[in-house]
């Protein structure tokens, strides 16, 4: 491990965002999916007052990957602490800070800072990291940029809702249908072609051909995060076009009289393609209707296949 003093770099822009709701949507890992795009999954390990582990799943190139980080969240100071845990090769240590200076009542600035060192102080090793560090940072502060103003702005644009279905079987057995979505094609009617790859475990990609009610058939991919038996959270990547984000998660619990299984969404609307995709009369409420109306066919669909497979191994 390298004993050297740690380099450090600065990255920064300004958002069009008050500096308190700014820092609430990056203190607040649920939150993430929706501003950082790599982002698939957050959940905590540990939080005690103002400190906390956090465990990540985000995409790089194109793989899923996941690490822990430990924070220190300043409300007052509208700044938070970072430390990756355990860091990955050529990485010795990545540390940082997050930092929310307010401008005006509708405008902030942002400022990432970042400290590391590399194994064995390589000097080909420092040069990666510090090319990684600023394409990242740059990048991340981008997307952050558009999302955070996005979701502050956005408000009627964002919502949640929730399926869920009484089992009379156990919680295992439904998840387990959920997890093998390898199968779907030849376990649910609306699934036409699936392709799953789950090089880690608990790490799937799933990109599935689903078909809808007028016949059409849409592509689709998700990242998922399969948790334990307990829950299946995901985030979709290629999005059709009345949505510029849907993340969501399966759950699954034991109840006194067997188990329930549950479907959650959430969505933010693309209000630039309501007209194009329902026409001139269509509003937020229509495209919001329809959206849900066609999520919700296909997680019913599905949680009721779960199910009829759960009770049937009762």
């Amino acid at each position: 491990m390298s004993a050297s003093e740690p380099r450090e770099v600065e990255h920064e822009i300004t958002v069009s965002a008050p500096a308190t709701a700014v820092y609430r949507l990056i203190a607040e890992v649920e939150n993430w999916p929706r501003i950082f795009p790599p982002t698939i999954y957050v959940d905590h390990l540990e939080r005690s007052g103002n400190e906390e582990l956090i465990r990540i799943w985000a995409t790089a190139n194109g793989e899923a990957k996941n690490w822990t980080s430990r924070r220190v969240l300043d409300p007052e100071g509208l700044s938070i602490t970072f430390r990756q845990q355990v860091s990955t090769p050529p990485v010795a240590t990545m540390g940082g800070t997050w930092i929310i200076e307010p401008l005006s009542e509708t405008e902030s600035r942002i400022r990432l800072l970042h400290d590391y060192t590399a194994v064995d102080d390589d000097p080909a090793s420092l040069a990666w990291i510090e090319e990684a560090v600023d394409r990242n940072s740059r990048s991340e502060l981008a997307a952050l940029k558009t999302n955070v103003e996005l979701a502050t702005a956005s408000e009627e644009l964002t919502f949640s809702f929730e399926d869920t279905v009484e089992i009379d079987g156990s919680a295992k057995d439904a998840y387990d249908f959920v997890n093998e979505a390898g199968l779907w094609s030849e376990r649910l009617p609306h699934v036409a072609t699936v392709r799953l790859t789950e090089d880690t475990p608990g790490l799937q990609t799933l990109e599935m051909d689903t078909r809808a009610k007028d016949g059409s058939v849409h592509t689709t991919k998700s990242y998922r995060v399969c948790l334990d038996g307990e829950k299946i959270a995901y985030k979709q990547t290629t999005l059709p076009a009345l949505m510029t984000l849907h993340t969501g998660y399966w759950t699954f619990r034991e109840t006194d009289t067997g188990a329930t299984a549950s479907s959650q969404h959430t969505v933010v609307l693309r209000p630039e393609n309501i007209e194009r995709i329902l026409g001139p009369e269509a509003g937020v409420d229509e495209a919001r209707e329809y959206v849900r109306s066609a999520l919700s066919t296909n997680s019913r669909a599905t949680l009721g296949h779960a199910k009829h497979h759960a009770e049937a191994r009762r």
